[in-house]
């Protein structure tokens, strides 16, 4: 695969090889705009965009209190589902005039981090992970093939402890490990990662977003194998609180766009970094397996790799390889969710796979995405582009529909640089040349 140099780094940086042709035929014209409908006046459940559905989750969890135990998002129905414990009717009645669907649960936020912080001390068991559910309001805790013998009855009756109807155990087919490798995309010291997301570093240079265990493993990284480096890693995390890591551009004079190659000549354009929702639907790039696509099945996961214990991570069953760790997760309207840290099973099986939250990432090194004009909440390109407004308002969402004619054909699109982008067309993808 060649890797073409641009001068002045005036390039678009491609985090991916071939596209999958399944997913990307995802990204055509598909978005269903938010339905502005009279908060207050009406407890039908509003239809939303999953990234609107994120932004009224977070209000309704702080207008809730301690009745709010988690949410997720209905994708066939277009609409935020809240869990509520407690017989208070008036809360309820509010969360449903907020454009809610809600639900009864048993469970209590509050009782399930208590459940999460006992499978901690007494389960922390590499080949482990656990997330709440919220559709079903409980931990779902997975073991990987080499959790066997003393290990899962370790792990079973911690779990059984819990009480009834508080956790469930389901066994995966692979093992969970971070997705570095040797072979092609961002290179350093014979391993291979991929690039998540270029951005502002705290003191205006230029930088990109990887995998904290990409980070600790190697310093300094290239666009080519074998190639001379370009850029030098300056803060990384892993294992302990997240898996990212800052990797600071050697040419200052580097441009570093906000966008994602989705393969075929295509760009996704990203809009600004957002928090992810249970039941959203979600795409990953990367540089082995390309593009991929799936649902965020869980949020504060902790997951026991064999390097050591990682927390606050997203839980999704979108496929990942070796290579791809890094790999930016974004939404088809432009929103960065997160940066893939591993997992299990392979994209000829499937599998699950974990994502950093690129929110807490920017957050943690002091970073706004790529030239610091689509830092998280703000405005990013003009109207319709603030997918961080409230839900239902105007504008709402990242608005505009990502795909056209030609998205996601399934040609190479090279890892490493591509010259400068092309014009925006309106439809949200950018053409590379």
């Amino acid at each position: 695969m060649s890797h073409k140099r641009i001068p002045k780094r005036k390039a678009a940086i491609a985090v991916g090889g071939a596209a999958a042709l399944g997913a990307a035929a995802i990204l055509l014209p598909n978005a269903n705009a938010s339905q502005d409908g009279a908060e207050g006046t009406t407890a039908a459940p509003r239809t939303l965009k999953a990234g609107d559905a994120s932004d009224l989750a977070g209000r309704l969890a702080g207008l809730l209190g301690d009745a709010f135990a988690g949410s997720y998002y209905d994708r066939d129905d277009q609409q935020l589902v809240v869990n509520v414990v407690g017989d208070d009717n008036q809360l309820v009645v509010q969360a449903k005039r907020a454009g809610a669907e809600v639900r009864q649960v048993d469970n209590s936020t509050a009782e399930l981090e208590s459940a999460a912080r006992t499978l901690k001390t007494q389960a922390t068991i590499p080949g482990t992970a656990w997330a709440v559910d919220p559709r079903t309001n409980k931990i779902r805790v997975t073991a990987d093939s080499t959790v066997t013998g003393e290990r899962w009855d370790t792990l079973e009756s911690t779990v059984r402890r819990l009480g009834s109807g508080m956790a469930t155990i389901q066994k995966s087919a692979g093992t969970f490990k971070t997705f570095a490798s040797g072979g092609d995309a961002i290179f350093g010291g014979g391993s291979r990662c991929s690039l998540g997301f270029n951005v502002t570093a705290g003191d205006g240079s230029p930088a990109f977003l990887t995998a904290g265990h990409c980070g600790v493993a190697v310093a300094e990284w290239s666009d080519a194998q074998n190639g001379a480096p370009i850029a030098t890693v300056d803060q990384a995390v892993f294992p302990g609180e997240g898996d990212f890591a800052l990797v600071k551009y050697d040419d200052p004079a580097t441009e570093a766009p906000s966008d994602v190659d989705v393969g075929g000549g295509q760009v996704v354009q990203i809009v600004q970094a957002a928090e992810a929702t249970v039941g959203q639907g979600v795409f990953r790039m990367g540089s082995t397996t390309g593009l991929a696509d799936g649902t965020v099945t869980g949020l504060d996961a902790t997951v026991n790799y064999p390097e050591g214990t990682v927390t606050g991570l997203i839980q999704t069953d979108v496929c990942a390889e070796p290579g791809d760790s890094g790999g930016s997760m974004f939404t088809q309207d432009g929103l960065a969710l997160g940066l893939t840290s591993g997992g299990s099973g392979d994209c000829t099986v499937g599998g699950e796979t974990f994502f950093q939250p690129v929110t807490t990432a920017l957050e943690a090194v002091g970073a706004t995405l790529g030239a610091g004009d689509a830092a998280g909440g703000e405005e990013a390109g003009g109207e319709g582009a603030g997918a961080g407004e409230e839900a239902g308002g105007e504008g709402a969402g990242a608005g505009e529909e990502v795909g056209g004619e030609g998205a996601g054909a399934g040609e190479d699109a090279g890892a490493g640089y591509q010259s400068g982008a092309g014009a925006d067309d309106g439809s949200g993808l950018t053409e590379t040349h």
